[in-house]
Formats: C-alpha cells, structure tokens, sequence
C-alpha cells in the first residue's frame, strides 16, 4: 500500500455512475416496487452504501477510510434505463474515488439480480468517475473528452 502517513487529512469528496439497461417493462415494474424479489431501488441503494464502507476489503491495496457520507441515487432514465450516482465524502488523508466507484457497481450488480428473474439480458453500462475534490491534486470532473 502506498504510505500516506505524512499526507495532510483534508475534506475528500467523489462522484460515480453506472447505468443499468433495462426494458421498458421492467423498468415500470422497479419503479412500482413490484420486483419477485422485492423493492430493487431500497436493496441497491443499501448495497452501495455498504460497499462503499467495505471497499478496502474488495480492492486490494485501498486504505480502509472512515467515510463521513455516502449517498447513492438512483434514476430513471429515458424508457429503459437507471442512472446509478454514488456520492462519496471522507475526511482523510486519501482520496475516496474507490469507494464511490465500488458503491455504484455494487448498486449496479444489485439491480440486475433483483431483476433478473425479469430478463437476464439486463446489462451494466458505463461505471466511471465524474467528479473529485480534495487533496493534492485538487479538483476533476469528467469531460466530454474523456469519455472516448
């Protein structure tokens, strides 16, 4: 692991996206609650937040962080899709990019299990960073650019 013993504590803040692609049909049915398996917003939501927190045991070499926020958004979006954000603050030496992309995986991988007893040709689009702050090098926020 990388030492950040001598790197100063500082707020830490970052945003992530998935997106799940669904069907129309079955998007209504998450957005009801009607799920076989029960209510997918509530199950994804709670399995991003949970992620987020377990991040260093899931990824090798991250630095367990005492994360002070975690909140995780999920959207529709057009006809057949869910927009996944991950929203993550710490106070901490270390960035927590990790944790905010592992919280909207998980919430991503979530969706589809409860929904697949729907459709197994669901499929998780486009897991990226958006945006950081903190730390020594500042500020960054996906580009159109860096999309390609």
């Amino acid at each position: 692991m990388v030492d950040v013993s001598e790197k100063p504590s500082t707020s830490r803040v970052a945003l992530a996206r998935a997106v799940v692609e669904l069907t129309p049909e079955i998007l209504n049915v998450l957005m009801d609650g009607k799920l076989p398996k029960g209510e997918g917003l509530a199950a994804a939501r709670l399995a991003g937040i949970q992620a987020a927190k377990e991040t260093s045991r899931l990824i090798p070499l991250c630095h367990p962080l005492s994360l002070s926020a975690v909140e995780i958004d999920l959207q529709p979006c057009g006809e057949d899709s869910v927009e996944i954000t991950a929203l993550v603050r710490c106070q901490g030496p270390t960035g927590v990019e990790m944790e905010a992309m592992t919280a909207a995986s998980v919430a991503a991988l979530t969706l589809y299990d409860m929904c697949k007893a729907l459709h197994r040709g669901i499929r998780i689009l486009r897991i990226e960073l958006v945006h950081k702050a903190g730390g020594r090098s500042g500020e960054w926020n996906r580009s159109d650019e860096d999309a390609q």
